[in-house]
């Protein structure tokens, strides 16, 4: 029996022992036993003895980031998979087009104007759409014949210029007070979500994935040249903005709710590809799993691993970079 063939099997496994070693660990300490009569407490109603401070750590402190660990990864994953598919490139990642430059000056913007944290995030949100929109209205404009070159320009060159408006904004910000905020929102993270944030960004995450996970098929059809796409009874241009739509709202969603998390759509889909195969229709599952392991593995590592919690863009970098490095050697030594 091969991986391609037991590699549900064991992503599965391996989600569900980050759960456990995420519920299980931090600076409060939960045993599988507390974990298991809290969720008894939960679906009986009878006290049994249940710890408050421990029923506060698991439902208010440990299950926000959990879910938003497993859905962020999953939902940066896809975006990955669906670009480097789209753009015939493994070496594109999901803020290829601007989204994650402009997210991040639209939260800074609002951390500069003191706003709360709804109000950052949905300037995030509101800014990475907004970005992606002016990049799509710019590369029709141009004049090159390869319309996907002119995204990837056109999106180099927007988010140059958010990365300088970020620093204006870092450069006039207090820097007692609002400068250390932008710095750390800046490097992602998870700490400080809530419940209540989750029900605002987990529908735009499930509206953006429910799309490239009925479509996937298509997108094996789209590393075709378009004319044999065309022969084939696919409408290359409507699919094309579909996947970008939905893979655009992945990263923004996700950087609203988390910060600028690096590495992760680049890396994960080369992993799931060693696992699954080129062919989509595999390759989008098994990067959204390796995508949610992941990311809850790291973030468990970032507030355990010191007496402070790292930021996640620190971890992503320091595990995504020298296995991308990795691939890549490993790539030349094949050819």
């Amino acid at each position: 029996m091969t991986l391609t063939h037991i590699k549900y099997p064991l992503l599965i496994c391996v989600c569900l022992g980050s759960l456990l070693l995420a519920f299980s660990s931090g600076q409060y300490p939960l045993s599988l036993q507390q974990q298991g009569m809290l969720l008894l407490h939960f679906f009986s109603q009878h006290s049994n003895d249940i710890n408050d401070s421990a029923a506060n750590v698991f439902w208010h402190l440990r299950l926000p980031r959990i879910l938003a660990a497993i859905m962020i990864g999953a939902g940066l994953a896809a975006a990955g998979a669906a670009y480097q598919g789209m753009f015939r490139n493994p070496l594109v990642s999901p803020d290829i087009l601007g989204v994650s430059a402009g997210a991040g000056l639209g939260a800074v913007l609002g951390i500069y104007l003191d706003q709360s944290m709804l109000m950052i995030q949905l300037l995030a949100f509101g800014s990475g759409m907004l970005m992606v929109l002016l990049v799509c209205a710019i590369a029709r404009l141009s004049q090159q014949r390869d319309p996907m070159l002119s995204l990837v320009l056109v999106g180099i060159a927007l988010a140059a210029l958010c990365g300088a408006g970020i620093s204006l904004i870092k450069l006039l910000a207090d820097p007692y007070s609002q400068l250390p905020s932008i710095t750390f929102w800046l490097m992602g993270g998870l700490s400080g979500i809530s419940l209540s944030d989750l029900q605002a960004t987990m529908p735009l995450i499930l509206i953006g994935l429910l799309p490239l996970f009925l479509l996937r098929w298509r997108m094996n059809l789209l590393s075709l040249p378009d004319d044999e796409a065309k022969t084939l009874g696919i409408n290359v241009r409507q699919t094309r903005l579909i996947f970008i739509a939905s893979a655009t709202l992945l990263t923004a969603a996700a950087v609203s709710l988390a910060g600028i998390v690096g590495w992760l759509g680049l890396v994960v889909p080369h992993i799931a590809r060693l696992m699954a195969g080129a062919d989509f229709r595999q390759l989008l599952p098994t990067s959204m799993l390796t995508g949610a392991a992941l990311l809850l593995f790291t973030d468990t590592l970032s507030r355990t691993l010191v007496d402070i919690e790292l930021p996640l863009g620190i971890l992503t970098a320091c595990i995504g970079a020298p296995f991308f490095i990795f691939l890549l050697i490993r790539g030349q030594g094949r050819r």
